[in-house]
């Protein structure tokens, strides 16, 4: 019933059209593996992928995408340019979400029906993240209560390994409050399409997602999170970057042999 309703808006309110950034990174040669999808949370751009993860899963052969959010958006907005722009690559994609990016690719599952999704750091659950948001960077979070906007500070990204995390910080985009304030109140995303098989990765020392949040996440798509000690919220930017997304593209040869 949900989706139904959701259509009828589209319908009746259709989501402006804009100019999608999309930034990919091709295998050669193409052996026909599904395309992962990279979808990046608030603050955070298709650049975020571009500096390991895209060219890393181009590496092992698979062709990789990252679409940047929309200027002024909306969570309908974002779902419905994930959703656009899954429906236009060549083959049944693979749907990566980081942050709250999570949360975008956790509502476009119940309008595409992804081959696989995987929720990174995920921001499901948003007065959560803003509690933990709160306790680790007081000055930075304050501002969301009074109509400001979200500023992330380096500890809440990055782990203490990684020398250049002030150059990332520096390129982060301040979302509009009334962003956050529609991100807080989402609804709980509906039930996937297809049943898709899905994986939560994180880090238990995150300071945007608590471990308690990653492990109801993974416990919602019927399994538990794979965990990175050591490594912050951004683990695409983090030292030690190769590893999770290893760790996916393993995860995913597995189900795609085990689900042909």
């Amino acid at each position: 019933m949900s989706s139904q309703l959701l259509r009828f808006q589209d319908w009746t309110d259709p989501v402006p059209p804009v100019r999608r950034e999309v930034l990919s990174a091709l295998p050669h040669p193409d052996d026909g593996q599904p395309p992962l999808l990279f979808v990046p949370g608030l603050g955070h751009g298709a650049w975020a992928f571009r500096e390991h993860w895209l060219g890393h899963v181009a590496s092992r052969g698979f062709a990789g995408y990252a679409l940047s959010p929309r200027e002024q958006g909306s969570l309908r907005a974002y779902v419905h340019d994930v959703v656009q722009v899954a429906v236009g690559l060549p083959r049944q994609t693979v749907l990566v979400g980081h942050g709250v990016g999570a949360l975008v690719v956790a509502h476009a599952l119940a309008r595409y029906p992804a081959r696989a999704a995987v929720l990174v750091a995920p921001v499901l659950h948003g007065w959560s993240a803003l509690g933990a948001a709160l306790r680790a960077n007081p000055l930075g979070t304050l501002p969301v209560f009074f109509g400001g906007g979200l500023r992330l500070d380096r500890r809440q990204l990055f782990g203490a390994e990684l020398p250049a995390a002030d150059g990332y910080v520096d390129r982060l985009v301040r979302a509009p409050s009334r962003v956050y304030r529609a991100l807080l109140t989402a609804p709980e995303p509906a039930g996937p399409v297809g049943a898709p098989p899905t994986l939560v990765v994180g880090s238990p020392d995150d300071r945007v997602v608590t471990r308690k949040a990653l492990d109801r996440t993974a416990a919602r798509y019927g399994g538990a999170p794979l965990l990175f000690p050591g490594m912050g919220h951004d683990l695409m930017l983090d030292a030690g970057w190769q590893e999770p997304i290893d760790a996916i593209l393993d995860w995913l040869v597995k189900e795609l042999a085990d689900r042909p």
